[in-house]
């Protein structure tokens, strides 16, 4: 029943907030055609149970590369107009589409990048359980500010404990936090670094574990 309710819930409010976002997400391509050239980001992301599907973004960076051919530096290609948007999670509208489609979810862990599948331990390949959403547990309790290792602890929790009223109030926490620009960035990347599949610490050599809230609490080890 839980499933059902959720899948009806995220068709009926994604469809009516789509309608709602029309002329913003108008105003937002029409500002990023013309101060960054692009518009849209399109990217292969592992949805339920890892399976492939085509995330859909607003561009917030430029393709600027090194003598190598490399991309640069996120932070170096992330554009002033593209950095607004993001501070207002307005880069994350067209993936309204992805949830009428079924691809995502409005709550869920976020999808990441095809290559870090053979990177998790099977503990954290379990966030691949639930459908990937547009916020999630972990989006609201730190998002960029957090570990990737304090992040999958929280996007399993939620795999453990979803419920109907548990993503309510996820998407009630996310309006307050996108509201106040909290864990937008971590430490000196623009977004997130690379997932390497090595545990990850934080910087006061301190782990975490999640509180019968499932929440990220420290501990030292």
């Amino acid at each position: 029943m839980y499933l059902f309710a959720k899948r009806l819930f995220d068709i009926v409010v994604s469809a009516l907030l789509a309608i709602v976002v029309v002329p913003i997400g108008f105003i937002v391509a029409l500002l990023l055609w013309a101060f960054q050239g692009t518009i849209l980001f399109r990217q292969m992301r592992p949805g339920l149970h890892g399976k492939p599907f085509l995330l859909y973004k607003f561009c917030s960076m430029n393709s600027a590369r090194d003598a190598q051919g490399r991309l640069l530096p996120d932070e170096q290609r992330l554009t002033a107009i593209g950095s607004f948007f993001r501070k207002l999670s307005l880069d994350e509208l067209p993936q309204l589409w992805n949830v009428l489609k079924g691809d995502m979810s409005l709550v869920g862990p976020r999808p990441l990048l095809m290559e870090y599948l053979d990177r998790y331990t099977p503990e954290q390949a379990r966030r691949h359980d639930a459908r990937p959403g547009i916020t999630g547990w972990a989006q609201v309790n730190g998002r960029n500010a957090l570990t990737w290792d304090e992040k999958f602890q929280l996007d399993v929790w939620y795999v453990d404990h979803r419920s109907m009223s548990l993503d309510i109030k996820i998407l009630w926490m996310t309006l307050w936090r996108v509201l106040r620009r909290e864990g937008i960035s971590s430490g000196n990347h623009a977004t997130m670094p690379e997932f390497k599949g090595a545990f990850e610490k934080s910087k006061d050599a301190g782990g975490t574990h999640l509180d019968s809230t499932g929440s990220a609490a420290r501990i030292r080890v």
